[in-house]
């Protein structure tokens, strides 16, 4: 295998796990954006990864063939909405703590689909194999040196991953929702003086927020895994919180945050290919993104400056 397939190769994998963090990512940044604090994007993904594998084991069991997995792809937005509104309504409506009320979304997650797959399963802890997403090389472009290996040669969701990205920075900075969204978010009583709803507002942040992370996990049981266990999301949703900080809350930080951290768990597969890859424990080669994501939480501490009214709850009647 000569280098340039190899780089070629390199890319490609760093797009296809960096995919699963910008979906997620973005989805942290839509809720934050708007004043919620959301530590349940790990367990949005979970929910994602779960309803995406069952709606597309029972698709395919319905004769839906390649259509199979897009069924779960849509199973997993409408999850994630729903699952989010447990968080909207416990921090927004009942002004709880948004800490407090994302961990019960990671816990809850995690326990619930795991007892839903041995349910349904029979006992056994993980989804039977999935028909997945097929890489989609674009004509003409994916023949391109390393480029198109890299990026012209991969699965739809990651095309839909890195459009959303700009589509999220143009919604955010250059439309009225936008502008709404970050006002309630930095002043949700200049906000309401205005006539913004302050709640509305929070409640569709926390809900976008939902749906891109849970479309993040289907990613990753979709492209990745071909199934659906108890560690099928393994911390990606805080790699992803790590990537929306360390990109300031803005979505080219983050899509870049995420490639970085991407690559990261890319390097693992290529690390074997050399010799002196022998002497490393493997354990210290799959712990490499998770010492990642903590050196670049402390290196961003301070320099990251966060939504003013972020994780602040609002009443309406106290301006």
């Amino acid at each position: 295998m000569d280098w340039v397939t190899t780089l070629g190769q390199l890319v490609n994998t760093t797009l296809v796990f960096s995919t699963a963090l910008i979906f997620a990512a973005l989805g942290g940044i839509f809720s934050e954006r708007s004043g919620v604090t959301n530590i349940g994007i790990e367990g949005l993904m979970t929910f994602g990864a779960f309803s995406a594998a069952i709606a597309t084991y029972y698709a395919d069991q319905a004769g839906m063939g390649a259509g199979a997995p897009w069924v779960g792809l849509i199973a997993a937005i409408i999850t994630g909405v729903i699952a989010s509104l447990i968080h909207a309504l416990a921090s927004i409506t009942f002004k709880a703590d948004q800490i407090i009320s994302g961990i019960v979304i990671n816990f809850l997650a995690a326990g619930s689909t795991l007892y839903l797959v041995k349910l349904i399963f029979n006992g056994n802890g993980e989804t039977p194999l999935l028909k997945v997403v097929s890489k989609y090389p674009i004509p003409g472009l994916s023949q391109i040196p390393i480029i198109g290996e890299g990026l012209f040669n991969n699965y739809p969701t990651t095309y839909l991953a890195i459009i959303l990205v700009f589509v999220a920075y143009y919604v955010l900075y250059k439309t009225p929702f936008g502008l709404r969204l970050r006002s309630v978010g930095e002043h949700p009583s200049a906000a309401d003086t205005v006539g913004i709803n302050v709640r509305r507002m929070r409640y569709i942040g926390v809900m976008i927020s939902g749906a891109l992370a849970a479309l993040g996990g289907a990613t990753v049981t979709l492209t990745t895994t071909s199934t659906f266990a108890h560690n099928t999301i393994s911390g990606q949703g805080f790699i992803a919180i790590a990537a929306m900080i360390f990109g300031k809350w803005n979505p080219i930080g983050a899509f870049g945050a995420a490639a970085f951290f991407g690559f990261s768990q890319a390097i693992r597969s290529y690390v074997t290919l050399f010799s002196w890859s022998s002497h490393i424990p493997m354990e210290f080669i799959y712990m490499l993104p998770y010492v990642l994501t903590i050196i670049v939480l402390v290196a961003a501490v301070g320099r990251s400056s966060a939504p003013s009214a972020l994780g602040q709850p609002y009443d309406p009647g106290k301006r």
